[in-house]
């Protein structure tokens, strides 16, 4: 980290906008100053009780300019954060709350904390302290930094199991410093100059680029209007969304794969009513760099949107590496692939063709173990994920080794392919499937609200029959609303589906 403590030395005092907060017009609902934020950090570690060294202090904001008081608070401090998703259900946030000491909340932290109980969710003993920049200004102490050169466990990051109660993985400092190291030379530079957040802060890849990544290039974070859902958080979350592109003028933001159909859906709009795209969607002459990660984006949706400048750069990450292993960049991309691997990271094949990695970013463990854990061997992370690796080192995920199904008519079907397949049909916004021991796939589509049940059937079904073989076809079709709040446990924020809960979901109406 310490390129990031060197870019908070350079910077604290400065009085330029760290952190902007949007109205729900698209102006300015609230700017903060560098200097603002790191003095309300360094009043905020005055008010925390005395923490055993690399105590566990649980983290429950929103994008909120409290998250990045806190967690750069908790920076200074060398304490380990735990940030929780206010999405989680009750036993979730009870299983990765479950040894924190402290739980630092915003408004919204606190209201869902009342929501879960108190009780329920925090061990015996744990002191909630409230965030809030109204409380923590007219200190004059500057924000300090300590130059021991300490490497310790400065995270703990979700992420989920077989079981309902997600396991921990365990981030060290000198890890996430050499994936920033590695990120900003492979950047442009100043290209996170000003960030536009869409997603949770909670998502470890978004705490590198929304504040990281900003803060080597000295810029601003754009935070949605408090009254704006998060995107991942709903599926209908996106085009709520979508306009804020414009009225930020943002230099960079990392989409999921939802937000990317749904900006190719924007562009085709755009010019049928002869607008120009750049300037309908962006608000500027030309796109910002969009970086996107998660569940696979069709390579016709990204070729569509390089027809109007209109660049996707697909990374391919996972937190057991401290977020990215590989991301295309502006100097080198491939549509169809998850880029080439960053710096400080090598990867190879296994016999099976499972993709392994060994890096400097590589965890410290988990804190509970359970069936999907990755296995590190002999100093490589075995991935889980199937992969190719061309000539040029561009790397293709062709699915999860674990995620194979195998019909009842034996045939082997990858499901991430084929979910891919039907996210390009424009009224779906994402899909999963299932199928082991089953005659025919199942598929659950999200789909827009806007299209009647008996339309959204009749157009799946021809898209089959057009575009997919017999044996990938879903012929047992469940739809869900966009709106539905079911969402929320059967996808993750990033439009990957959590297959336990699909499986489970599907199967209960599906006779074998």
């Amino acid at each position: 980290m310490r390129a990031v403590e060197n870019a908070l030395r350079r910077y604290a005092e400065s009085d330029r906008t760290l952190v902007r907060v949007l109205d729900e017009d698209g102006g300015d609902f609230a700017r903060f100053s560098y200097r603002d934020i790191t003095r309300a950090a360094r009043a905020l570690t005055t008010r925390l009780p005395a923490l055993a060294p690399h105590a566990r202090v649980g983290v429950l904001c929103g994008n909120t300019p409290e998250f990045v008081v806190a967690d750069l608070a908790l920076l200074s401090l060398h304490a380990v954060e735990v940030p929780v998703p206010l999405a989680f259900s009750r036993e979730q946030a009870a299983g990765l709350l479950e040894e924190t000491d402290v739980c630092l909340v915003d408004a919204h932290g606190a209201a869902r904390l009342d929501a879960w109980g108190r009780d329920a969710v925090l061990p015996p003993g744990c002191r909630v302290i409230d965030v809030s920049l109204g409380d923590l200004g007219g200190t004059s102490l500057p924000y300090t930094v300590p130059e021991t050169g300490e490497d310790w466990i400065c995270k703990i990051i979700h992420t989920s199991g077989t079981t309902s109660r997600p396991k921990g993985v365990r981030i060290r400092a000198h890890g996430v410093g050499a994936l920033i190291d590695s990120l900003h030379a492979a950047m442009p530079p100043k290209a996170f100059s000003r960030y536009l957040s869409f997603v949770p802060f909670s998502l470890l890849i978004e705490q590198v680029t929304g504040l990281y990544l900003v803060l080597l290039d000295g810029g601003c974070v754009t935070l949605l209007s408090p009254r704006t859902p998060l995107v991942g958080t709903s599926a209908g979350a996106v085009e709520t969304a979508l306009p804020q592109l414009a009225a930020a003028r943002p230099t960079a933001v990392v989409a999921t794969p939802a937000l990317v159909t749904a900006l190719a859906a924007a562009a085709r709009r755009a010019l049928a009513a002869g607008e120009d795209v750049n300037h309908s969607l962006f608000g500027a002459p030309q796109a910002p760099m969009i970086c996107c990660g998660g569940a696979p984006v069709h390579p016709d949706t990204l070729t569509e949107l390089d027809r109007h400048g209109i660049a996707v750069y697909e990374g391919y990450g996972l937190s057991e590496n401290s977020s990215v292993v590989s991301w295309n960049t502006p100097g080198a991309r491939r549509v169809g692939t998850v880029g080439r691997p960053l710096a400080h990271v090598r990867v190879r094949q296994s016999p099976e063709g499972e993709l392994l990695v060994r890096s400097t970013s590589l965890f410290d463990g988990y804190t509970r173990e359970d069936p999907s854990s990755c296995a590190l061997v002999d100093g490589w992370l075995h991935t889980g994920d199937l992969a190719g690796i061309d000539e040029d080192g561009y790397i293709t995920i062709t699915g999860r080794k674990k995620n194979i199904i195998i019909t009842a008519a034996g045939r082997n079907v990858a499901p991430e392919w084929v979910e891919a397949q039907y996210t390009r049909l424009p009224f779906v916004r994402a899909v999963a499937v299932v199928g082991n021991d089953l005659p025919c796939l199942s598929g659950l589509f999200v789909i827009d609200p806007a299209i009647g049940a008996d339309d959204a059937e009749e157009a799946i079904a021809a898209f089959g029959a057009e575009h997919l073989s017999e044996v990938e076809r879903v012929e047992s079709v469940r739809l869900l609303r966009a709106d539905d709040d079911a969402y929320h446990r059967l996808f993750t924020v990033t439009g990957r589906p959590v297959r336990a809960a699909v499986v489970k979901e599907l199967l209960a109406v599906q006779p074998r």
